[in-house]
């Protein structure tokens, strides 16, 4: 079977409590986690003291090269 370059995506473990930065989008900048569930996350801004809900967004994880295309369900 051909192999190819493959971008892997998985949902990020966030955790209550955890200060993050987001780098770049129209959530960018510091906030904190404070909620979350397997469909939503709750970010509070230290700045403005305003909390968001989302539904969860995912992060690049990996780039590997030499993998099967599609993968095996």
């Amino acid at each position: 079977m051909e192999t190819h370059d493959v971008t892997v995506f998985k949902p990020y473990p966030f955790r209550i409590g955890q200060k993050i930065n987001i780098e770049d989008g129209p959530r960018k900048g510091d906030w904190e986690v404070v909620a979350v569930t397997d469909r939503k996350i709750k970010l509070h801004c230290p700045f403005s003291h305003r909390e968001f809900e989302w539904d969860r967004f995912c992060y690049m994880v990996d780039e590997r090269t030499g993998v099967q295309w599609p993968g095996k369900e």
